[in-house]
């Protein structure tokens, strides 16, 4: 089998899959009508010899035969049913596990993501340069923060901005958006969380009116060789490199993908539409995954047909714990 067959889609040989059983009972179907024509006629037939006596002998002869063949048929098409239908209902049990297998891979890579980010900002904080501009005066050591902090950024290019801030809350140095430095942020969610726990802090999904983008902040506390703490570190992670994860989940070309956040927000979907605005919170894939249950699937049935949802809650990786994140993929049958 080459390299091409290997990466086809599985909901594409899915759908085959049932398109062709859908075609096997429409042959069923045609067989049945012509059984039951048959044992229509051979009922007629026999009527028609058993009036015409013994001059008809032969011919009932030929009737009951083909009311044989008849009630055969119709048992036949039966038992063709059912073997048909357990057919689609395997392939649907397949493509409901595959739904929840790709939630579940979808979240994985994204905490696994995340989890570098997690590490970026603990490094980065103990560098000597982001310590001297706190822990001395002097514009020169000031300077030498913003060009590391910038040389970071287009480094790694997965960051729109690098902040050092002092232990009040205000930032002393950045990396691209210098207009910054002398801001007060103490009373900003992602710094108040920070120093409340003494340790890396990560937010929540939110949209940055610095950057005009949607972000996640990763911030953590700065410390002295003897353990003393200096100021915090503040990181702004591209969402949207998140969606490079997104586009390459495999799902059919009827289906979608959604990342929700703890209260069932969009944060991330393959339109990039309703981020932050639109909550599926009333779908039960949702709520069941919402709740925590790690990775699971359900069938919806509405006027408008059938529909999987595969669902995944974020199970975080090492030491990054996650943000009780969750993955719904749905797929129409």
């Amino acid at each position: 089998m080459s390299s091409n067959n290997l990466s086809l889609d599985t909901s594409v040989l899915l759908n085959e899959l049932k398109e062709a059983n859908l075609e096997m009972s429409q042959v069923i179907d045609s067989i049945h009508q012509i059984a039951q024509h048959t044992n229509l006629l051979s009922l007629n037939s026999a009527i028609e010899a058993a009036r015409a006596g013994e001059a008809g002998r032969g011919f009932s002869v030929v009737a009951d035969e083909i009311k044989k063949l008849a009630t055969r048929s119709l048992t036949s098409t039966k038992e063709s049913t059912t073997i048909i239908q357990n057919i689609q209902s395997k392939a649907n049990e397949v493509m409901a596990v595959r739904t929840a297998d790709v939630a579940y891979d979808t979240i994985d890579k994204i905490d696994r993501n995340l989890f570098e980010r997690n590490c970026d900002a603990q490094a980065w904080a103990t560098f000597d340069k982001v310590k001297n501009c706190l822990s001395s005066a002097g514009t020169d050591k000031i300077s030498l923060t913003n060009d590391l902090l910038k040389k970071l950024v287009d480094i790694y290019e997965v960051y729109l901005d690098l902040y050092v801030l002092n232990t009040e809350g205000k930032i002393v140095a950045a990396g691209v958006h210098h207009e910054l430095i002398g801001e007060d942020m103490s009373d900003k969610d992602w710094f108040k969380d920070a120093k409340s726990a003494d340790a890396i802090s990560v937010s929540d999904l939110y949209f940055s009116q610095v950057s005009k983008l949607h972000t996640v902040a990763y911030t953590c506390p700065i410390r002295s060789e003897e353990n003393q703490l200096l100021g915090y570190f503040s990181t702004r992670f591209n969402w949207n490199f998140i969606y490079d994860i997104i586009d390459s989940a495999r799902i059919g070309k009827n289906g979608d993908i959604f990342i929700i956040n703890k209260d069932g927000y969009v944060i991330a979907c393959r339109n990039r539409k309703g981020i932050l605005t639109d909550n599926l919170s009333q779908l039960k894939a949702a709520q069941f995954a919402i709740k925590g249950e790690t990775y699971g699937y359900i069938f919806d049935q509405n006027t408008k047909g059938t529909k999987i949802y595969g669902y995944a809650h974020t199970r975080g990786y090492n030491a990054y714990k996650g943000k009780k994140w969750s993955a719904i993929v749905s797929e129409t049958l």
